[in-house]
């Protein structure tokens, strides 16, 4: 046997990198002959776009530093790719794009590398390609330019700082076993031997990560977590192809809305009324450990008693609340008699739209008077300001000091008047987040406020996030999400497709993504999308502050 070929994984299972951040009980399913003819979810098309946007983005990358390197870079080819790949390691070739590392060992594992790099003392050291962001502003981060993709030339970056993405980290260990088993890493002691580098969405630097740092609760090295989830997972998998006992079993967690298993999954814990339907993560599993792994068995615990053991999260009495509330078929309860939202004489609900990473392209607003405006104030009603070039584009500099010059007069004129002002959004994390990036990214431009105004603004009381409102008052048993709040106060979208992946689909063709011309249509759903946005975040804030809220039922009252 020759070092490029596979051998034959021991344990019968190959693993690639994503599996070490997914689902348990989604490896198990994708091992279990048993499981091919289970239902599953239909393709997401949402998902299949990014993937193609992310190959798009890849070619993109390897076009500007192939053009870098020159004479130094090899391609490997669709084709014979593990032997193409091993020819250029055995020829020195100082960098590899599209390189596939072979499974010498027979771990069981696949992967390849976008980039391999070689080090001076020889071997090679993993640089991946990735579509989204890897830094945020900051300082700290160890990062080299992108035409010149090798540790050997990085330093700390003085404007950047580690945006956490373990998927990416996971990635770099498992080719970094790969490398090194298929002796192609670089000599253990060698400098920067462990380190493996990333480049993301902006694709103007090269972060790299040294593997065997702590990052990890704990303490715990990459490489380190990723031999401990990888022996995990690979156990998972040999289970379920062989007929063991399995070592996951079905529980609800974050993945499972995107997850093609889930309508397995569901039928399973529905069938069981499983206690993940109601609470998920660490204290479902929690509650299964101590005994209690039914919506009902939890539902009959007393609530003013201690807890079947610590439960992280949220209260123990709010715990058995849900349950009883989603065995009654209920949405929403509350916590309180009467629920305190901040209320103003002039109030402006506000909504952003972003595609992906790449940019703000809409900022919506909807103004009301609540006591009746005055002569000189704008007219009640909807606002969208808007750039139609594809982001990430200086247009939406434009856009965003629109926005930001009608928003910050609407304010002042509430304050020379001596009115009250609040502003409301439904989870600000990402209003926050665009209103400091486009700050930052827009600053020095006509129109654009300095940070420290957008600072100050998001500190101000004035700013109110309905999503934590929702969190701190009531108890929802399906979800704190606005399409899952809003209709409890009679709210619904005009348009039946609303969400958030659908109008990443919308957005595409307003704006003619895909070579097609732009559709005016598409533009004008989107808008539409957006003002029902800030229309139920109105609606909701209203229903809490009136009468109608005491129809919904009060957890203590369960």
């Amino acid at each position: 046997m020759t070092a490029i070929e596979n051998r034959r994984p021991a344990t019968g299972v190959t693993l690639d990198a994503a599996d070490l951040t997914r689902c348990r009980r989604r490896i198990h399913l994708d091992h279990d002959p048993a499981s091919a003819a289970e239902p599953r979810a239909l393709p997401d098309p949402a998902l299949e776009q990014r993937r193609a946007d992310a190959g798009e983005h890849r070619v993109r990358v390897g076009a500007q530093l192939a053009a870098a390197a020159g004479a130094g870079w090899v391609t490997v080819g669709p084709s014979g790719r593990i032997e193409t790949t091993a020819a250029a390691v055995a020829a020195g070739a100082p960098m590899i794009w599209g390189a596939v590392v072979p499974d010498v060992d027979g771990a069981g594992r696949r992967g390849g590398a976008e980039l391999l790099v070689r080090l001076p003392e020889g071997g090679y050291v993993p640089v991946i390609v990735v579509r989204h962001r890897v830094t945020d502003p900051g300082e700290g981060a160890v990062t080299s330019l992108l035409e010149q993709p090798t540790p050997r030339r990085a330093l700390p970056d003085a404007t950047r700082r580690i945006r956490s993405q373990p998927r990416d980290m996971l990635r770099l260990a498992h080719l970094n076993r790969m490398l090194r088993a298929a002796g192609w890493a670089p000599a253990p002691g060698v400098r920067h031997a462990d380190h493996g580098g990333v480049i993301g969405m902006d694709a103007d630097v090269v972060l790299w990560h040294d593997l065997r740092s702590g990052h990890w609760p704990g303490g715990r090295s990459t490489l380190t977590e990723y031999d401990a989830r990888f022996a995990d997972r690979t156990a998972v998998a040999v289970a379920a192809a062989t007929g063991a006992p399995a070592l996951a079993a079905p529980s609800r967690v974050t993945e499972c809305r995107r997850c093609p298993w889930w309508p397995t999954c569901e039928a399973a814990l529905e069938s069981a009324q499983d206690v993940s339907l109601v609470v998920r993560g660490e204290t479902a599993v929690a509650l299964r450990e101590a005994g209690i792994g039914t919506v009902a068995a939890l539902a009959a615990l007393d609530p003013a008693v201690e807890p079947p053991g610590l439960l992280p999260g949220m209260p123990f009495a709010d715990v058995v609340s849900l349950a009883r509330a989603w065995l009654r078929g209920l949405s929403v309860v509350r916590r309180v008699p009467r629920v305190p939202v901040l209320r103003a004489d002039v109030e402006v609900d506000v909504d952003m739209e972003s595609f992906g990473e790449g940019g703000a392209y809409l900022w919506g607003a909807l103004l009301r008077h609540t006591h009746g405006a005055l002569p000189g104030d704008e007219p009640d009603g909807y606002r969208a300001f808007a750039t139609w070039d594809p982001v990430p584009t200086d247009d939406e500099a434009r856009s965003f000091a629109e926005f930001w010059g009608w928003f910050s007069g609407v304010r002042a004129r509430a304050a020379a008047t001596g009115r009250t002002f609040a502003a409301y959004c439904y989870n600000e994390q990402a209003e926050n987040r665009w209103l400091l990036g486009s700050a930052r990214r827009f600053a020095g431009m006509p129109g654009i406020p300095t940070v420290a105004e957008v600072q100050a603004f998001i500190d101000d009381p004035c700013w109110v996030d309905l999503f934590a409102v929702v969190g701190e008052w009531f108890l929802c048993a399906h979800g704190k999400g606005l399409k899952r709040i809003a209709p409890a106060a009679g709210f619904s979208w005009h348009d039946p497709e609303a969400g958030g992946e659908n109008s990443m689909r919308w957005y595409r063709d307003a704006v003619g993504m895909d070579g097609a011309p732009p559709e005016e249509s598409q533009r004008l759903r989107l808008i539409e999308y957006n003002a029902d946005d800030v229309a139920a975040t109105q609606t909701l804030r209203l229903w809490m502050t009136s009468p109608a809220i005491e129809d919904v039922p009060l957890a203590s009252d369960l």
